[in-house]
């Protein structure tokens, strides 16, 4: 019996999936594990009976779960007899989606009482540092840890060398304001780095070079009548996935559902229409579509405009006089990117790239435009992640230009205000020295920070300004390479990027070349086996404060989270006796005690900052007035910042956004979420007094926006646009760089490896923080072809049966970047020639249930040592899909 196995038999209460029932009832329902499963450390969470549920009594506490950037409003039965949270489910207050919940969720509660958490802080002994190098680690107390990353960066600042601290930030609350946005300021630093090129830039380059919206999107499910999918899984891992997973039952009922995907997802299982593209030939299907629409008359017109006599002259192959189309005060250039692009891009042009049947294509094409406007071409990562994945990105997206789907009833959306206030800005508190330090990367360097945004290679043109974005993964080889500078400190919270970054052998490498490292998280960590002190972070759904948003059901939603586990999460000293261990929030008790300590040793100014700024809005104390401990007054400061943040929420004396009201701070805590009024149709269209926020203010089919962009970055490096597209590997040239177009995946090991690598997002992993939970493996076949307990490849049985592969086999995995293993497993909904893998296996040092050999052994294969560190440069991404070739090797 394998070390992973247990004596639980989860055969009764695992998932059986119902087509019709799973979709209504929702993905909770199926795991009713969420109370009854074994978990052995949560005293009181069964009965001698195990798999049967247990009764429990006690108060519904409301907080946020961020398992993923759903970011649901949800709540915490803590049980009235031990005090334990024992379930969990959405907040009932949430107009978005009420009670319902996703799986996620439930697998929290193994997250936060897992033998395997950081309880205490600890410091490194061996001073060499590797992937094979125990770190030899000593628990030590809270002071000493902050007093050594006090010394340290004092050290720096004595030599004024602040630009070589450098702090990474992974998921986050709006808090992360204190941490990330302002503390590296205050110290002197241009080094703050975050995830977020490897989670879903690329994904927003195309709303945003088209309508102006860097953003993610919400649609309007309930009233479509035909849903696109490319390579988005609505009832799997996209964004708020508690409501498109209550609601799909419905969809499937009133609208036709289409899936542009290489493998078969969740969401194509159940779709009418499963198109099976070659992977990276999203672009090649979204621009024959588009052909189809304009052929066949089938565009919207109260959008777009018309001919001037009526007559369609989108004929295949002609060119377009622009002056016979009256074009309406909404959209900008569609004569334009018909005559550049659209005219050739027939179904069977499309075809012979995608591998798609053109009829296919034709009868999709044709039932979208008909569906128009109740009609939503729905982009997630899998198109866009890509090397040249920010044109696929645009010709995606601007299929809900093209039909009028753009902020429509039955269309695609965007947030509204929030409700929160903005936190006040370190200016006054920068120094002289901290101002040198910031400024260095103007001075020296190719890039504006560590990952080089900025520089010629890299554009990362986020809001349209060179160096706007980040490039998460390229900071490594900025580290490896001293450019634009030396790093020699870094604090890294809530993230794992010697894990989550492609090609992660790099940061392995990265991270033993930093001097000094600390790392705040919850879990021992691959990042985390590089760093010289560890400090334990709390868990953010039960133990801390901090504030998110999401969006559905044509509505914003803001919710807190706060300290369930306490029985006063107001009280400072309640919220320390509540806690398991010695955690502390990273976003803002850690950074107060830092600033507390630094103040000790003369530089004052962030601990300033923090007391001057940040007093509670209801009392007008600050921390210091309220408490002479430490530790109390990092508390007292972190529920002010939360306050202060959401003020114009609950406090009905300051003026906020039409929306929930409440009566003050404790009626709206134990709510514990705002929900907006309703989005209102074509609000932003010109035509009805509004705007897009783009140069023309109109939706862009020929992006002038882009342009200006692309023009700037090539004057910032005194060169010209095609010198800048050729230097980031696109193949457009001149007008073409300006509109949604098709482009050649870029494949790594295309002429010298087999198959292309599918890689997609296991259904319950919290963004990689769920590997260590049981219930994790127990339900992996959650996954359409994984197999429970296993780390499988996907292969499809014709290729199998070429290869002598049976299910079970091991194999070896090869790419141009690395090798891992893997169990195959044969599978029809893998595309021939590709084959596909979940992410989220090949720990080495997250626990003993995510390891086979706790910090030597990884449990699976790990898929992001096959990818290369390649990029969608304009926007920042990383590469993560369909962007390289493996070979197997049968073991």
């Amino acid at each position: 019996m394998s070390k992973h196995d247990t004596d639980q038999d989860t055969s009764e209460t695992g998932l059986s999936i119902d087509r019709r029932g799973f979709m209504k009832a929702g993905a909770a329902a199926a795991v009713a594990g969420g109370v009854g499963l074994n978990l052995s450390s949560l005293a009181g969470a069964q009965d001698e009976s195990r798999n049967q549920l247990v009764e429990h009594t006690g108060e519904w506490v409301p907080t946020t779960c961020a398992g993923c950037t759903s970011w649901c409003a949800s709540q915490v039965l803590i049980n009235d007899q031990t005090g334990n949270a024992v379930d969990v489910r959405g907040n009932e207050h949430s107009v978005i989606h009420g009670t319902h919940d996703c799986p996620r969720m439930t697998l929290s509660l193994q997250q936060v009482y897992d033998p395997d958490r950081i309880t205490q802080p600890m410091r490194r002994t061996n001073p060499e540092k590797g992937r094979d190098v125990d770190p030899e680690f000593e628990p030590i107390s809270w002071d000493e840890a902050i007093s050594e990353i006090a010394d340290k960066y004092m050290e720096l600042r004595e030599n004024e060398e602040t630009h070589k601290f450098m702090l990474t930030r992974g998921r986050y609350t709006y808090l992360r304001h204190v941490i990330y946005g302002t503390m590296p300021k205050i110290l002197g630093s241009p080094n703050n780095i975050s995830h977020s090129a490897i989670c879903a830039e690329a994904e927003k380059f195309g709303p945003f070079y088209t309508e102006g919206e860097w953003s993610y999107r919400q649609y309007d499910v309930e009233n479509a009548r035909y849903v696109l999918l490319w390579g988005a899984d609505p009832i799997a891992t996209n964004r708020q996935v508690s409501h498109y997973t209550n609601r799909w039952g419905d969809v499937l009922d009133q609208a036709e559902v289409a899936v542009v995907e290489p493998r078969l997802s969740a969401a194509a299982a159940k779709a009418g229409e499963w198109l099976p593209v070659s992977p990276g030939e999203d672009g090649a299907l979204a621009t024959a579509i588009a052909h189809v629409i304009l052929t066949e008359g089938l565009w919207n017109r109260e959008f777009v405009g018309d001919f001037e006599d009526g007559q369609n002259r989108f004929v295949e192959g002609e060119t377009v006089d622009e002056s016979t189309f009256e074009a309406t005060e909404n959209v900008h250039g569609l004569i334009e990117w018909w005559n550049l692009e659209i005219k050739d891009r027939t179904p069977e042009w499309a075809e012979e790239r995608a591998e798609v049947d053109a009829g296919l294509i034709r009868k999709v094409a044709k039932r979208f435009g008909e569906a128009g406007p109740n009609a939503i071409s729905w982009v997630g990562g899998g198109p866009v992640m890509q090397t040249r994945g920010g044109y696929n990105s645009m010709a995606t997206h601007v299929l809900n230009g093209l039909v009028g789907s753009v902020g429509n009833e039955g269309g695609e959306m965007y947030g509204l205000d929030d409700g929160t206030a903005g936190l006040p800005g370190p200016d006054e508190y920068i120094d002289d020295i901290a101002q040198q330090g910031i400024d260095y990367p103007k001075k020296h360097g190719s890039g504006d920070k560590i990952d080089q945004r900025g520089s010629k290679e890299f554009p990362s043109l986020k809001g349209g300004k060179s160096g706007g974005g980040v490039v998460t993964n390229n900071a490594a080889d900025g580290i490896l390479e001293e450019d634009p500078m030396e790093i020699e400190m870094l604090i890294a919270y809530w993230n794992n990027f010697a894990f989550s970054n492609p090609e992660p052998q790099r940061w392995e490498e990265a991270l033993s070349k930093i001097p000094f490292m600390v790392s705040i998280e919850t879990h021992a960590s691959e990042t985390a086996h590089f760093a010289d002190i560890v400090l334990p972070g709390t868990h953010h759904m039960y133990e801390r404060w901090g504030q998110l948003k999401s969006m559905a059901a044509r509505r914003q939603q803001t919710s807190l989270l706060q300290p369930v586990l306490a029985d006063d999460p107001n009280d400072p000293e309640s919220v320390l006796e509540g806690r398991l261990w010695q955690s502390k929030a990273s976003e803002t008790e850690v950074p107060y005690m830092i600033a507390d300590e630094l103040a000790e040793r003369g530089f004052t100014n962030l601990l300033d900052f923090f007391e001057n700024e940040f007093e509670d809005p209801e009392t007008g104390l600050s921390p210091s007035d309220e408490y002479d401990d430490r530790e109390l007054r990092a508390q007292a400061f972190s529920r002010n910042t939360l306050k202060k943040r959401m003020r114009p929420i609950w406090d009905p004396d300051v003026d906020g956004p039409p929306g929930d009201e409440f009566d003050g701070w404790e009626d709206f805590r134990t709510t514990g979420v705002w929900n907006s009024e309703e989005w209102e149709f074509g609000h932003r269209w010109p035509e009805n007094g509004g705007e897009f926020a783009t140069e023309t203010g109109k939706f862009e089919f020929y992006s002038e926006t882009l342009k200006k962009a692309l023009e700037g970055h090539a004057d910032r490096h005194d060169t010209d646009v095609d010198d800048i597209l050729e230097t980031c590997k696109y193949q457009a040239r001149g007008e073409e760089g300006f509109i949604p177009h098709y482009e050649e995946p870029y494949v790594s090991g295309e002429d010298d490896y087999e198959f292309q690598l599918v890689e997609h997002k296991a259904r319950l992993n919290r963004e990689g923080r769920s590997a260590n939970c049981t219930w994790y493996y127990d339900n992996k076949e959650v996954d359409p072809g994984d197999v429970k307990d296993e780390d499988v490849l996907k292969i499809n049985p014709i290729d199998a049966d070429r290869l002598g592969l049976e299910d079970g086999d091991k194999v070896e995995i090869d790419s141009p970047a690395g090798t891992i293993e893997s169990t195959i497993t044969r599978w029809e909904g893998t595309k021939p020639g590709t084959v596909v893998k979940t992410y989220g296996a090949g720990h080495w040092a997250y626990g003993e249930v995510a390891s086979e050999e706790f910090g030597k052994e990884p449990r699976g294969g790990h898929v992001n040592r096959l990818h290369p560190a390649e990029y969608d440069r304009l926007s920042g991404s990383s590469v993560t899909y369909g962007d390289v070739k493996v070979d197997l090797k049968k073991l």
